[in-house]
């Protein structure tokens, strides 16, 4: 198992959507540089303290489609890889046993996010579904619910499937968890009812808010990229926060613990749809070009959008409404100015394809 990549972002901290166009002040954009530059700043000093125990090449931290959380002064991890559906606890520990245990249980009964450094023992809310529920299922192919299952599974995962690897000089004693094969789907649902809320509400397909969440985070509530964007829909709070607050009548911009809750994150992230779709992009007529212009403007920004075909907003618009919806997809993957927002479009719009 290679852990050389550094996936950087974090799961504390300030906020920040990717791509969203910024139509803030100059002031704001200094505050989001002042930001950025901090957030930078506190990565670093995690990265380093994590390097000190794990080695150079194991620095892991958390991101948009990774939940990473420390435990034991930094000596054993949690890591849930969404996309590949592996959950990795490990631990550079004396005594592996004890910590993988107790590492393992909270990881399975988790209800919330968990800062990337926990302190406490967590306690099981007995009110809420476990987050991996019906994700993960134990020896004898039933899902996790309560405590008894999950200490019984660990027992089994100890007994069964504990490996050691080393990274230079450091031993490392780890379980692996692989999650249900439609693990993807199984999160998705677990979301279904609040995006039929926000597509109600604002007049957004359901397929395409499910579409970005996928591409986004991969249905990972705790997403955090490396600007910082949050949750499900990776919304920040200085562009897309701020102007769906001041939409809805509400001052300044919405705070980290805000947005990191799934209902107000794919309602912020639907309202900003609702804004591209209804105000910024406003003009286009064919419903389907309108469509690839608000996937791509959600992850790059209006206005390189618009740019793609004129400088000139109101040409812009002429053109794409002169054009077929065909020629306007093969446009914006073929001449928009990001490379990431090019395969932002053809990513979304494939899974649209096939739902």
């Amino acid at each position: 198992m290679k852990k050389n990549k550094k996936i950087i972002a974090l799961i504390i901290s300030v906020t920040l959507l990717t791509g969203c166009p910024s139509t803030n002040s100059k002031k704001n954009e200094n505050n989001y540089v002042k930001d950025t530059n901090a957030f930078n700043i506190l990565i670093s000093q995690y990265a380093n303290n994590i390097e000190e125990i794990w080695g150079p090449k194991e620095v892991l931290i958390a991101g948009p489609k990774d939940y990473v959380q420390y435990e034991d002064n930094l000596k054993t991890r949690v890591h849930i890889n969404f996309v590949s559906g592996v959950i990795t606890i490990e631990t550079m520990a004396e005594s592996p046993i004890e910590n993988l245990k107790e590492a393992i249980v909270s990881t399975l009964l988790m209800s919330e996010p968990v800062d990337i450094i926990r302190h406490d023992k967590i306690s099981q809310d007995l009110s809420q579904e476990p987050f991996l529920y019906n994700q993960v299922l134990d020896q004898e192919h039933q899902p996790i619910r309560w405590s008894g299952r999950a200490n019984s599974f660990a027992d089994y995962l100890l007994s069964n499937n504990i490996k050691t690897r080393w990274s230079g000089s450091y031993k490392i004693t780890y379980v692996e968890i692989k999650l249900v094969p439609n693990h993807i789907n199984q999160r998705a649902r677990k979301f279904l009812p609040i995006v039929a809320e926000a597509s109600n509400r604002y007049f957004i397909d359901e397929r395409l808010i499910l579409a970005i969440m996928e591409v986004e985070s991969a249905f990972n509530p705790y997403a955090v990229s490396r600007t910082d964007a949050l949750g499900l829909m990776q919304v920040q709070q200085h562009t897309a926060g701020r102007d769906i607050f001041k939409l809805q009548g509400k001052s300044g911009e919405p705070s980290r613990k805000f947005l990191l809750d799934p209902r107000n994150n794919v309602d912020i992230g639907t309202a900003y749809l609702s804004l591209l779709k209804t105000k910024y992009l406003a003009g286009i007529n064919n419903p389907i070009s309108l469509r690839y212009a608000v996937i791509t403007s959600y992850n790059g920004g209006v206005g390189s959008v618009l740019r793609t075909f004129s400088n000139d907003r109101n040409e812009a618009i002429n053109i794409i409404n002169s054009m077929t919806p065909q020629q306007v997809y093969r446009k914006l993957v073929t001449s928009h100015v990001s490379q990431e927002s090019r395969n932002y479009l053809i990513k979304v719009n494939r899974i649209l394809d096939n739902k």
